[in-house]
């Protein structure tokens, strides 16, 4: 038996990003501009169906190339989350997300931790 939807708790939680969110470019990007990527993809996380029947829960780092528009280019699984669903749907959630607000120094990656828990 599984927890239901109502027990889920999962996303990328903005409060905690600040201090584990990292963002790569010549130019360091700001913490605001970090937190409102992390609120844009977290609107369009989901839990996998078979992972949360399996019980399966973790945190996935993606690597996220953002182009100067804000167009999301690509995303790269930086460090696993133990979980082969989980991981696949890591490295979904960006292109699904499709932009994020445009980057205020140009074009950058910001790495992003996606978090699957149940309660």
């Amino acid at each position: 038996m599984f927890k239901t939807a109502k027990t889920l708790a999962f996303g990328l939680l903005a409060a905690t990003c600040a201090a584990t969110c990292v963002a790569g470019t010549a130019h360091a990007q700001s913490a605001d501009w970090i937190k409102q990527v992390t609120r844009t993809i977290a609107a369009k996380q989901t839990y996998p169906k078979a992972a949360q029947a399996r019980g399966e829960q973790g945190t996935a780092k993606v690597k996220i190339y953002v182009a100067a528009t804000g167009a999301v280019e690509r995303a790269e699984l930086i460090a696993p989350s133990g979980s082969t669903v989980l991981d696949r749907e890591a490295l979904a959630l960006p292109s699904r997300t499709g932009s994020v607000p445009p980057p205020p120094g140009g074009a950058t990656t910001v790495t992003v931790p996606i978090t699957w828990k149940l309660l």
